[in-house]
């Protein structure tokens, strides 16, 4: 068990870092945003997610790499959404026309506290007040991060209110299984009979359709590449798995032919969003002195819906006060 000083945020306030051992990992969870800093396998020399070394460079240059965005991760069309009657509109973060992972200083860009640690787990929390970026209700998240037998990352997310509000936690680590510059040759499976179409702000169109027949069939094991009209399809889109939260039950699986790491995700949530990382291109190196471009790394967040609150048959996005929100996640890896 290792904590110490990650660096010193603009308000005078230092970010911690822990070290976590367990189940053949070891992981580094910083305080600024929950953020999963660095996560290693035993036997395989390279990281398993795209991170930085500083906090700099978090604070300047990272797209949510190893985040918990929230209080409602995702989309939310136009930032607007009506509750119980009241319209609200929310920060428009996005190009400035949608509303993203909770705002421009969401929960991927707080300090968190750390409530709890031992050699293995650590519990953080933090508070998101009341009109934050137009959200009603002042709510509380509570993040355990856990490194159990069998190379299980497990990432359990509870939310609770004093208000009725819109909540979705997910974790947004940026996963590369090799180390290679880019992740099109992985693997990846999917058990999703459909997905959710967007509109030219990638927001969904409310429509559920088949993968059969599609680019987005991942239903058997297949590389990420896939290129139409000579250009890589820039996947950035939520794959439906149920109607609602359940029981945890695996729903995908990741590989690398060339190092043969395998990542199978367990979760308890109703979709993934699956982001091929297109966009990702920071200015400063990242882990082991790494340059990270276009698709250095994917992105499996686990999640309700996007936009759910303003479709009706999309999974509820709703939190009162006395619920608690539950959301709980398994990244399980192996080598072989």
């Amino acid at each position: 068990m290792m904590r110490d000083v990650f660096g010193t945020l603009p308000t005078g306030e230092q970010v911690e870092k822990v070290v976590l051992t367990g189940g053949g990992l070891t992981a580094s969870i910083i305080t600024f945003g929950a953020v999963l800093q660095d996560l290693r396998l035993e036997g395989h020399d390279a990281p398993l997610i795209l991170g930085f070394e500083d906090l700099d460079s978090y604070l300047n240059h990272s797209p949510y790499f190893g985040a918990t965005p929230g209080r409602c991760a995702n989309r939310i069309g136009k930032g607007r959404f009506t509750l119980d009657g009241v319209d609200y509109q929310l920060e428009l973060n996005e190009r400035g026309v949608s509303h993203l992972h909770g705002g421009s200083d969401g929960m991927g860009r707080q300090l968190w506290t750390i409530l709890e640690q031992d050699a293995a787990s650590v519990v953080m929390e933090v508070v998101d007040p009341d009109g934050r970026a137009g959200y009603p209700g002042t709510v509380r998240i509570r993040a355990t991060f856990t490194l159990k037998e069998g190379g299980v990352f497990s990432a359990l997310y509870e939310t609770v209110t004093d208000k009725p509000t819109i909540a979705n936690v997910c974790h947004h680590a940026y996963f590369n299984l090799d180390g290679s510059p880019d992740i099109l040759d992985h693997e990846l499976m999917m058990a999703a009979d459909h997905y959710t179409p967007v509109d030219a702000a990638l927001i969904p169109t409310g429509e559920i359709s088949p993968v059969d027949g599609t680019a987005f069939d991942f239903r058997a094991m297949r590389p990420i590449r896939r290129e139409r009209d000579g250009q890589q399809i820039g996947y950035d889109h939520n794959f439906c798995f149920s109607d609602k939260r359940v029981e945890k039950r695996s729903v995908a699986r990741a590989r690398s032919p060339q190092s043969g790491v395998t990542m199978e995700i367990l979760t308890t949530e109703p979709g993934v969003q699956f982001y091929a990382g297109g966009k990702v291109a920071p200015a400063v190196p990242g882990l082991d002195g790494r340059a990270y471009g276009a698709f250095a790394g994917f992105c499996m967040e686990t999640q309700v819906w996007p936009d759910a609150i303003n479709h009706a048959g999309f999974p509820n996005a709703i939190l009162r006060p006395g619920e608690v929100l539950r959301q709980e996640t398994d990244y399980v890896f192996s080598k072989g």
